[in-house]
């Protein structure tokens, strides 16, 4: 017998509630957020359980201890309810949704494979923000008071130069942000070099090392995110998940013909980029776009690049299709398990 089971989590409650296979409402519990009670009553529930929650602060640590447990566990990225709500109402509302397969946004979990890879992953994302902000704040204060600083005001030596322009009081507050930013900086070199560090373990990263534009830190921050290649049954899905996707928005896509009849109209609505998508891969891909038609000049890729902007295509179209490129074929060779061929990209000669 299945039993669909909502858990709407807390950090400190948890709200079941256990819905049988015709919809009825079997019973609903609220649970102190403690592993050992959480595991017990899911055991308690008989029948073959069916687990969904949405993702959280505590969505990775909940799958963990649940899923062992259960016949299949879910998680699903929240949703927009108008209104007011309760603990209750989401719990049955996942359960239901559970039940009728209306789960249409499931967040992909494995928490057991590259672990500290995935943490030193994080851990270098939160860092350089830290760090780019803090060098945002005390640029702020400069421009503040007229003055346009260079590059330099983020290293000590010069910073003091800089300093001795401003007001006492702004003098004051730049100080207190430079010194934020020199740890700011020294939390970021520590945690590249962990993630560079936990990278060398994964033969995955060297792997994906050969794709042009995708170094070793972009490598890790691939493999940490996307974890399996099997996850995108095709290159179009794998562009979904990094942002690179068309929206199409269409409306009236019939009318009337000259029988009297309804024909279809050929209708093209475009609105930009999908915006459901992992914002670190979109920039890890578009980072490696702009490498290639930065630093590689002989590259094919770069040449392909340069095509189609003298066949007046749009800059930031071209770079869209060069990023697209590096994603299907960065996609492909970890799949393949193959290194990357940059004769795949050539041109074909012409013929004699």
């Amino acid at each position: 017998m299945e039993r669909y089971i909502g858990l709407d989590a807390h950090s400190q409650s948890c709200t079941f509630a256990v819905m049988g296979p015709s919809g009825r409402r079997l019973q609903e519990r609220v649970l102190e957020t403690h592993g050992t009670v959480l595991v017990d009553f899911v055991r308690s529930i008989p029948g073959d359980r069916y687990l969904c929650f949405e993702e959280g602060a505590l969505s990775e640590w909940l799958y963990e201890l649940l899923e062992p447990y259960t016949k299949e566990t879910l998680v699903t990225q929240p949703r927009r309810r108008p209104g007011s709500k309760t603990d209750s109402q989401d719990a049955w509302e996942l359960a239901e949704a559970y039940r009728l397969g209306g789960l249409k946004r499931v967040v992909f979990k494995a928490p057991d494979k590259f672990t500290a890879m995935r943490q030193a992953m994080r851990a270098y994302h939160t860092a350089t923000r830290d760090m780019v902000r803090a060098k945002l704040r005390l640029k702020a204060v400069f421009q503040s008071r007229g003055l346009t600083p260079q590059g330099d005001i983020y290293e000590s030596a010069a910073r003091a130069t800089w300093l001795k322009r401003l007001p006492a009081a702004h003098r004051t507050l730049a100080q207190l942000l430079s010194q934020r930013l020199e740890a700011a900086v020294e939390a970021q070199q520590e945690a590249e070099a962990w993630l560079l560090e936990e990278s060398q373990k994964v033969d995955t990263v060297r792997l994906l090392s050969s794709v042009p534009g995708i170094g070793p830190i972009r490598a890790a921050q691939i493999v940490a995110i996307v974890v399996t290649p099997t996850r995108f049954r095709t290159k179009r899905q794998f562009w979904a998940y990094c942002g690179f996707a068309v929206v199409m928005h269409t409306t009236a896509n019939y009318r009337r013909g000259a029988d009297g009849g309804l024909e279809r109209k050929a209708v093209t609505g475009t609105r930009g980029l999908n915006r459901n998508r992992n914002p670190v891969l979109k920039a890890a891909f578009t980072g490696a776009a702009m490498t290639v038609i930065q630093t590689m000049p002989t590259h094919p890729l770069h040449q392909d690049y340069q095509r189609l902007l003298q066949a007046k295509i749009d800059p930031a179209m071209a770079r869209l299709t060069l990023a697209r490129r590096i994603a299907a074929a960065t996609w492909a060779i970890w799949k393949h398990k193959e290194q990357y061929d940059p004769a795949r990209h050539q041109a074909p000669k012409s013929a004699v």
